[in-house]
C-alpha cells in the first residue's frame, strides 16, 4: 500500500524512455474495456489509491477535496453502484479534516470495518521523516504520529483516545457525518494498536487474523538520509507483533496473496530510489500464528522504478506501476506468479497505454474489474496540471500474452 504522493520517489532518477508509445488505446484494449472517470476535479482536488469492499459495492480512498488549502488527504468511503460520468456519489470522510491519512483496507469479513494510517491529529511540522525532490510539488511525508486505526465498527458507546487524553468520535447516521464528544451508539474511530513512528500501509489477511504494515524506524537510515521502514505484522488474536522483512532501504506496500501463503511488496534495496518488486512466503506455526517468512523472491531487477504490486484474485500474477516507459509516464505493468516455481524469470506485460500518469491499480474481488490512479483525464489542477482522479475498467485478463 502507498500513499500517492509517494510517486515522487518515481521522479527522483533519471532513466530514458524505453521506446513504446504512450497513448495506444488499442493495446490498452486487449486488457481493458469500459475505462471511466469516478472521480473529478470539480469535487476533488486529487484523488487516489482506492480499494474495493470485499462485495464490491463500495471503494474507500484519499483524496484532497477541491479548494482545500491542506496539503494533507484524508480518507473517505463510497458507495459505487452510485457512479456515473460526471456523477461523483456522496463520500463520508473517516476521519478528522486536519489529519493526515493513507493506505486504507476493508475488513474482509465484517461489513463496512476499515482500517487506515491516521496521524487523528494535524501532524507536527518537526521531526516528519519524508522526502521531496527540490521544490517539486509531491512530498512523501512520513509523519511520526500516524498510526494504525479503524473506522465502522458499531458499538453501544465508545471513544477513541488521542495522545493528549483527548476524547472523540466519529458519527455517521447516513444522513450526516461529524465529530462529537462521546458518540452513543455511532460509528467511531479507534486506534488498533499504537507503534513508535509512523505505522501505516496496513492490510488484512484473507481470514482477518492477521495485519501486515509498514513501520519507519526512525533510528535507522541509509547514507542519504532517507527512512528506512521494515514489514511487520500484526495477530489480532494474541496481540503479537512480529517482524517480517527488515532488509536495508524501504520496504512497503505489502499485500497477502488470496490463499494467504505469500505478501507482496516492493522495495529500496540498494538506497538508489530504483524500487524493485518481491514476494515472500510465509512460515505459520500450529495454531496458524505468522511466525516469519521462510523465503524471499526478487521480482524485478531493472533499471526502472517498480512499485504498487496488487494481487490478481487468482494469485497468478499481479499489477503494479513502472517507470519502465518513463519517468513523465508512469503505466501499469503485470507480472505473472508461479507459485510452485516462484524463481522462473516473468516478463513484464505492459497494460495501460496512455499519456500521463496511471498507477496504484488494484483488483475487485471477483477480478472483473481494476480500478487506478490515472492523470488520463480533462481534469486539471489548480495550477493547471493534469488532476490525479479515480478511473475503473473491465478487466478482460491477461490472455495468452
Amino acid at each position: 500500500m502507498l500513499s500517492i504522493a509517494a510517486a515522487v520517489v518515481a521522479l527522483s532518477v533519471a532513466q530514458p524512455s524505453s521506446g513504446q508509445p504512450e497513448s495506444d488505446p488499442a493495446a490498452e484494449s486487449k486488457f481493458l474495456s469500459d475505462a471511466r472517470q469516478i472521480t473529478f476535479a470539480e469535487q476533488w482536488a486529487k484523488a487516489g489509491e482506492a480499494y474495493f469492499s470485499p462485495d464490491g459495492t463500495e471503494i474507500v480512498f484519499q483524496a484532497i477535496p477541491a479548494g482545500s488549502d491542506s496539503q494533507n488527504y484524508s480518507m473517505y468511503r463510497r458507495k459505487l453502484n452510485d457512479v456515473s460520468a460526471h456523477n461523483t456519489g456522496t463520500a463520508f470522510r473517516l476521519a478528522p479534516r486536519v489529519s493526515a491519512n493513507t493506505c486504507a483496507w476493508f475488513h474482509p469479513t465484517e461489513s463496512g470495518v476499515i482500517i487506515f494510517g491516521s496521524t487523528l491529529m494535524a501532524p507536527s511540522e518537526e521531526n516528519v521523516p519524508g522526502y521531496q525532490r527540490g521544490s517539486g510539488r509531491y512530498r512523501w511525508a512520513f509523519p511520526s504520529e500516524m498510526e494504525v486505526v479503524e473506522y465502522g465498527r458499531e458499538v453501544e458507546r465508545g471513544v477513541w483516545n488521542t495522545p493528549e487524553g483527548w476524547k472523540f468520535g466519529f458519527y455517521n447516521d447516513g444522513n450526516s457525518y461529524g465529530w462529537m464528544d462521546v458518540p452513543d451508539g455511532h460509528e467511531f474511530v479507534d486506534i488498533v494498536f499504537k507503534r513508535p513512528g509512523y505505522t501505516a500501509e496496513c492490510s488484512y489477511s484473507p481470514d482477518a487474523r492477521h495485519i501486515l504494515y509498514a513501520q519507519v524506524d526512525e533510528e535507522k537510515s541509509n547514507e542519504q538520509g532517507k527512512p528506512d521502514a521494515d514489514l511487520w505484522v500484526y495477530d489480532t488474536e494474541t496481540e503479537e507483533h512480529t517482524i517480517l522483512v527488515e532488509a536495508e532501504g524501504y520496504d512497503g506496500g505489502p499485500f497477502f496473496s488470496p490463499d494467504g501463503k505469500w505478501i507482496c511488496y516492493r522495495s529500496d534495496r540498494k538506497g538508489n530510489n530504483l524500487l524493485q518488486l518481491f514476494v515472500s512466503e510465509l512460515a505459520y506455526d500450529e495454531s496458524g500464528k505468522i511466525t516469519g517468512i521462510s523465503r524471499e523472491i526478487q521480482l524485478t531487477d531493472n533499471r526502472h522504478v517498480n512499485w504498487a504490486p496488487f494481487w490478481h484474485p487468482s494469485g497468478e500474477y499481479m499489477l503494479y506501476a513502472s517507470s519502465e516507459v518513463s519517468h513523465g509516464n508512469y503505466e501499469v505493468f503485470a507480472i505473472r506468479f508461479d507459485a510452485d516455481n516462484p524463481e522462473k524469470k516473468q516478463t513484464p506485460i505492459r497494460i495501460t497505454h496512455a499519456a500521463g500518469f496511471d498507477g496504484l491499480p488494484v483488483f475487485s474481488a471477483d477480478g472483473e474489474y481494476m480500478m487506478w490512479t490515472a492523470q488520463r483525464g480533462d481534469d486539471r489542477s489548480p495550477d493547471g496540471k493534469a488532476s490525479s482522479q479515480l478511473w475503473i475498467a473491465k478487466w478482460n485478463g491477461l490472455g495468452d500474452e
